[in-house]
């Protein structure tokens, strides 16, 4: 729509002058509105720019938000063209994170599998992944945002508003950090945004197509997110209310209806495909994956549950929760942090003001007279969607956001593990919208106050000079508001990043993926799991800091949609499994594991990758040679399995070196005599644990022990091993976790340790 000139009131400042002149516009309208459009355009490239850099830069390996990895094995099955996962043996092995087990007769292995999510953001990303380059849609989809936070502002405003609020979604924290994850918030915005930005179209052009258009965005975003775009669209269903009983009353219903008509009949179809999606996926229309994986996990209040966490989720509780993401949203979080606030609030109050202005006439000139009385042809459809009502509109948008979210309780999640300290308060993504648009509102009212009063005290010369010394200040002040809002968060998710780079370094440096570490596009005629050419391809296993859960937290390494890549990455989770996944993949095996506690990246643990080999024989003969930990006066040796042990006698020295065997009747040391226990340990039939402990025991009673844990399978008269075992050298007690792990001689140990071992098979 043409704007001819600012529509943002100046401050009603009477002080017995006037302050009115006309803007006498000396090029032509056109040229105009193609500079706007055009600095509007390389805005929004900037921003686009700059968030791809955040993605490549500052999430390297994704944020700390495991429902990235969601998003991308689901884009990765959509270029595949699957909805379900199809695991077999491996299921227990490799469930994504947030993803539905379902054993089913129907699906091939009787497992299937599929995301808690809904596929369109996936479908988003898949255009990414199709061309190896994930991160230039988080790009495309900021640039998206900031045009479209343009046009609907210079709808409400005017272009030069527009072009002003699209910048300050880059001075927005929340705008930025969470429009670089493979999130949903930023890409739903997008189609929640050019919904409203064809409504205003099909209001104010009588468009039918428009309505189309805005009817299937609305009903595409419902698919996306159903609660967010319903809290988005409730203004917009309440001026269409209006619009409609207002048309009645004028007897002009029918063709008013007819386009509403058109904008509902699209967004119901959307509404019926996400239905029929639901029945595909979870066998019942109304019951919504997200639902199905954790049926307490909805909107509304009383007891809420996910994954073992639950609460009683009260009226209280919600406002509460809303009230503390409205605090970080308007002081930090968003545009320029708590002076974006300021200005917005600011501009609340002018768009407040033109709307009195409006309603009694006063400073409205022809054009304007005529949109806002509804006279002159065309201009009638700004008396459906004035200026002002649009203002309305935007101004409900926020509140709609964070009333309709005081009934969720994902905020309250996401404020007690938090990933809104890191990435803000991402639910309310939606409200940054008005905030930006009257947040620039705001910034012109205000510069043109600063103009008006400068031109009237100082000559021309002057008076520029003022202007521009004033507005620098203002700026330096907003850019060191704004810097102080977005250390914090930024300097947080680099150090996570910087961590997460070490902990997969192993992998990077073994080459398994090429580029590594990033989803593979689907190969034309790859095998599945248990082809025997797969020889040649990795196996990985992975530890599970946060359960049976593959990709949360180490989210980069996911699996290939038919399990088929360059490599597989299985949970490490006892004997069994480990040999159930060896048999379904018949790949070559390394194990990743790592030394310390795992805090969400907060801190940096030592990682290590080390190359399997499974030893197959009627006997499997071992050898450990073990330093001896400073300060140490007694050693002791232990051999357990299958709950039962047997002890030996060790003499001390500088190091000591252990015997022992693996066969079908059990396990032993061999060159030390036994103390206690059985001449052989049993080993149960199947997959199993034996255990190699050799305590050393200082002065005052401290211990060192040495525990190394292999993998046993024991078949007839054969057995399995895998090889080499889990070592880990733990202090004061003799069992211990990662934090004692032996990640080879480059690790930080107490002076003495060294771990050395081989094994061989006899047939």
């Amino acid at each position: 729509m043409g704007r001819r000139g600012p529509r943002i009131p100046d401050f009603d400042l009477d002080f017995g002058v006037d302050f009115s002149f006309d803007h006498t516009l000396s090029f032509d309208f056109d040229r105009e509105r193609t500079r706007h459009r055009v600095v509007a355009l390389v805005v929004s490239l900037v921003v686009g720019l700059f968030v791809t850099w955040l993605a490549v830069d500052l999430f390297a390996f994704h944020s700390v938000n495991d429902d990235e990895g969601v998003y991308l094995t689901q884009a990765a099955m959509l270029l595949e063209g699957k909805v379900f996962l199809y695991p077999g043996a491996l299921a227990d092995a490799v469930r994504p994170w947030f993803f539905v087990v379902e054993e089913t007769t129907s699906a091939p292995g009787g497992v299937q599998m599929y995301s808690k999510y809904s596929p369109v953001v996936p479908a988003l990303f898949a255009l990414g992944l199709a061309v190896g380059l994930p991160n230039l849609v988080l790009g495309a989809v900021a640039a998206a945002n900031a045009a479209l936070v343009y046009t609907l502002t210079a709808d409400v405003f005017d272009r030069e508003t527009g072009v002003v609020a699209a910048a300050l979604l880059v001075l927005s924290p929340l705008f930025l950090l969470t429009s670089a994850t493979f999130l949903a918030y930023a890409p739903a915005t997008m189609l929640n945004l050019a919904f409203a930005v064809c409504y205003v179209r099909a209001a104010r052009r009588d468009s039918s197509g428009y309505a189309v258009v805005a009817g299937a965005l609305v009903g595409l975003a419902f698919f996306a997110r159903p609660y967010t775009a319903v809290l988005f669209a409730l203004p917009f269903i309440a001026h269409s209310l209006w619009a409609l009983a207002s048309a009645w009353q004028a007897g002009t219903g029918w063709p008013v209806f007819r386009r509403y008509v058109a904008i509902a009949l699209p967004g119901l179809a959307f509404v019926g495909l996400t239905l029929a999606y639901n029945a595909v996926v979870t066998g019942d229309a109304l019951t919504f994956p997200y639902i199905a994986f954790a049926p307490l996990d909805g909107i509304g209040f009383g007891r809420r549950a996910i994954l073992g966490y639950d609460i009683m989720f009260t009226p209280a509780v919600g406002v509460e929760t809303s009230i503390e993401a409205l605090r970080l949203l308007v002081t930090r979080w968003g545009p320029m942090g708590w002076l974006g606030t300021v200005a917005a609030v600011v501009g609340v109050g002018l768009t407040a003001q033109r709307w009195w202005r409006h309603q009694t006439g006063r400073s409205l000139r022809g054009r304007d007279r005529r949109r806002y009385h509804g006279l002159g042809g065309r201009e009638r459809a700004f008396s459906e969607l004035s200026d002002d009502a649009l203002a309305a509109i935007l101004l409900g948008i926020f509140v709609s956001v964070f009333v309709g979210n005081a009934f969720f309780w994902g905020t309250h999640n996401g404020l007690r593990n938090g990933l809104i300290d890191l990435l803000g308060p991402f639910y309310h993504f939606d409200a940054l919208v008005p905030l930006a648009a009257f947040g620039a509102a705001g910034i012109l009212g205000f510069a043109r106050v600063l103009r008006r009063l400068a031109h009237r005290r100082f000559s021309a010369s002057e008076a520029r000079g003022v202007v521009f010394s004033v507005l620098l200040v203002s700026a330096l002040v907003a850019g060191g508001v704004t810097l102080d809002a977005a250390s914090d968060p930024y300097e947080e998710n680099h150090l996570r990043t910087e961590n997460l780079a070490a902990t997969y370094e192993p992998i990077i440096e073994a080459g398994f993926e090429d580029p590594p570490l990033t989803p593979s596009v689907p190969a034309v005629g790859a095998g599945g799991a248990n082809d025997g050419d797969d020889e040649t391809k990795a196996l990985v296993f992975h530890p599970d800091p946060y359960g049976d859960w593959s990709a949360h937290p180490f989210q980069t390494l996911r699996n290939d949609p038919g399990f088929d890549g360059p490599v597989v990455y299985a949970i490490d989770d006892g004997p069994e499994q480990d040999f159930t996944v060896l048999d379904a993949t018949n790949r070559t095996p390394y194990r990743f594991t790592y030394r310390g506690t795992w805090t969400g990246a907060v801190d940096p643990v030592e990682p290590e990758l080390t190359r399997l080999e499974v030893l197959s024989g009627d006997r499997v003969d071992a050898t450990t040679t073990l330093g001896t930990p400073d300060g140490s006066n007694t050693v002791s040796v232990r051999v357990e399995a299958g709950g039962e042990y047997a002890r030996y006698d060790v003499p001390m020295g500088e190091t000591r070196t252990v015997e022992w065997d693996i066969t079908s009747d059990g396990v032993r040391v061999t060159n030390y005599p036994r103390a206690a226990g059985p001449d052989r340990v049993p080993i149960p039939a199947g997959a199993s644990e034996a255990t190699l402990l050799v305590t050393y025991v200082g002065d005052f009673g401290e211990t060192v022990t040495y525990r190394q844990t292999v993998s046993v399978e024991r078949r007839g008269d054969d057995v399995r091993v895998l090889w080499p075992p889990e070592t880990r050298v733990c202090r004061l007690t003799t069992d211990c976790g990662t934090e004692g792990e032996w990640v080879g001689p480059d690790g930080e140990y107490l002076p003495g340790v060294s771990v050395e071992t081989n094994a061989t098979a006899t047939a």
